[in-house]
């Protein structure tokens, strides 16, 4: 071993010996150079792998985000699909929604075409009863109300003070309203009897109730003599519940006391009107 170190020794005494010092310093310079080299080569080697580290972190990030864009892309195409449906079925609704509009509008119009019929039937007996009761007299008053037809006849006409027998003059009247009514067979009479608020008793008559409805009675008796049906007569007693005026003077108890004649149309038979126009509207619509 130590023969071995010697000869090691002995053979770089030697070489060295056969390199000049310039050729060492030349060859220190290209080492020292080549050092310089791979430390620069170091140095950029190490700035790429960064570069690289980021790039692929940003790479990653894109792809994260191009991840989400293609969801939302995939969200977006299928609510617009949803919402195409739901148009679709917007503008069935609609259309569905126009046509039930334009149906009840024909409804009623229908409707109203019936009621018109009636107004005009019930206006064309005003003015036969006006023309037949005769309207210029005070004490009879002929209107209408909602589609109904009133004759109010005062009581001083019709029957004596605190009786419900009724006058031969009231009878001309009565023959009058019988006449209008018997050329509207699908009219109903009603006859109300309105007493003023004095208190009533004669006889069998307990109070204003018995008197306005015995009032209500004869009348019809003898709207029937005049040849009205009893299947379109309807008595009826008001009592002094229904003043015209305050009970509070003697002339207006007067105009309290008095007979309200109501002719009114039939109203199954006015149902009937309605419901047959009903039925050709759906068999229009058919």
């Amino acid at each position: 071993m130590k023969r071995i170190l010697l000869l090691s020794l002995s053979a770089m005494l030697v070489l060295s010996s056969c390199v000049s010092k310039k050729e060492y310093a030349a060859l220190e310079a290209k080492q020292q150079e080549t050092q310089d080299l791979l430390n620069s080569a170091t140095v950029k080697l190490n700035s790429c792998l960064a570069d690289a580290a980021a790039a692929n972190a940003r790479a990653e990030t894109l792809k994260d985000q191009l991840a989400d864009m293609r969801k939302n892309h995939e969200s977006l195409i299928q609510q617009n699909k949803d919402l195409t449906m739901l148009t679709a079925k917007g503008a069935d609704n609609v259309e569905r929604t126009l046509e039930s509009i334009k149906e009840k509008d024909l409804k009623i119009t229908r409707l109203q075409d019936a009621i018109n019929k009636k107004d005009s039937v019930t206006l064309a007996l005003v003015t036969s009863l006006k023309r037949e009761v005769g309207i210029n007299d005070p004490d009879i008053e002929v209107n209408v109300e909602k589609g109904v037809v009133f004759i109010s006849i005062s009581d001083k006409l019709l029957f004596r003070s605190g009786s419900y027998v009724v006058t031969s003059n009231a009878k001309n009247v009565l023959a009058k309203v019988a006449k209008v009514v018997n050329d509207k067979p699908d009219f109903e009479c009603m006859v109300e009897g309105h007493t003023d608020s004095q208190s009533y008793q004669k006889g069998v008559l307990l109070d204003n109730w018995d008197l306005s409805v015995k009032r209500s009675t004869s009348i019809i008796r003898v709207l029937e003599d005049l040849g009205v049906s009893s299947t379109r007569l309807i008595a009826a007693g008001r009592s002094y519940h229904v003043p015209l005026v305050d009970n509070d003077t003697a002339e207006n108890r007067a105009k309290n006391r008095r007979t309200r004649i109501v002719i009114m149309p039939k109203i199954d038979q006015f149902y009937d009107m309605i419901e047959k126009e009903m039925k050709n509207l759906s068999a229009g619509g058919n």
